[in-house]
C-alpha cells in the first residue's frame, strides 16, 4: 500500500513539474499565433544596409515566452530587441546603441498573417526628446527565407525611416 501511495505521489509530482515547465500560452490565440509566426524566424539572417553587412540572430528564450533578436552590424555596437505577447497584442522592447529603450506595441492582432506594425508606447533612457530614438517597427515576413524590417525614428524634431532586408542563412551554412 505504501508503495502505491509513493508511486502515486511521484506521478502527481512529475505531472505538476511538467505542467509548470510547459510554455505559457496567451489568452488570445491570434496574438499567440502572430508570436509563433515571428518565432519561426529563429536562426541566422544576413543583410546589408548603407553598404554595411549585418548579421541578425533570433533566439526563442524564457521558456518560449520571448523572442530575442540580436542585431550585429559589421562594425558598431550590438543591439537587442525582445518580442513578447501581452494579451491581444505583441510588445517589442529595443535596447538601442543610442542608450535608450523604446517599447513599442502592435494594435490588437486581428490577422496573424499580416505584417506586424509596432508603435512607440513609451521610452526609457531618453535624455532629451531631441535625442535620436526609434518610434516604430514594421516586421514583414515575406516568406520563410526573406524578412524586411522598417524602423521609424525621430531626431532633433525630424523623422525618418530605415529599411533593412534580410535573407535566412541556410542551416549549417556560413
Amino acid at each position: 500500500m505504501k508503495v502505491k501511495r509513493l508511486l502515486l505521489f511521484e506521478c502527481v509530482t512529475m505531472m505538476a513539474f511538467f505542467a509548470a515547465a510547459a510554455p505559457v500560452r496567451a489568452d488570445n490565440p491570434k496574438s499567440q499565433e502572430a508570436f509563433d509566426r515571428l518565432a519561426s524566424l529563429q536562426g541566422e539572417w544576413r543583410g546589408e544596409q548603407g553598404g554595411k553587412k549585418i548579421n541578425v540572430t533570433y533566439t526563442l528564450t524564457a521558456n518560449g515566452s520571448a523572442l530575442m533578436e540580436q542585431f550585429r552590424p559589421e562594425s558598431g555596437p550590438v543591439m537587442i530587441t525582445m518580442f513578447i505577447v501581452d494579451g491581444n497584442h505583441l510588445i517589442a522592447t529595443h535596447y538601442c546603441s543610442a542608450k535608450n529603450q523604446p517599447q513599442m506595441a502592435t494594435p490588437a492582432i486581428t490577422d496573424p498573417q499580416k505584417p506586424l506594425a509596432f508603435s512607440l508606447t513609451h521610452i526609457t533612457g531618453l535624455k532629451s526628446p531631441d535625442d535620436w530614438h526609434n518610434t516604430g517597427l514594421t516586421v514583414i515576413q515575406e516568406d520563410d527565407d526573406h524578412l524586411t524590417q522598417e524602423w521609424t525614428y525621430e531626431s532633433k524634431g525630424k523623422s525618418g525611416k530605415t529599411v533593412f532586408r534580410y535573407t535566412r542563412v541556410a542551416r549549417g551554412g556560413s
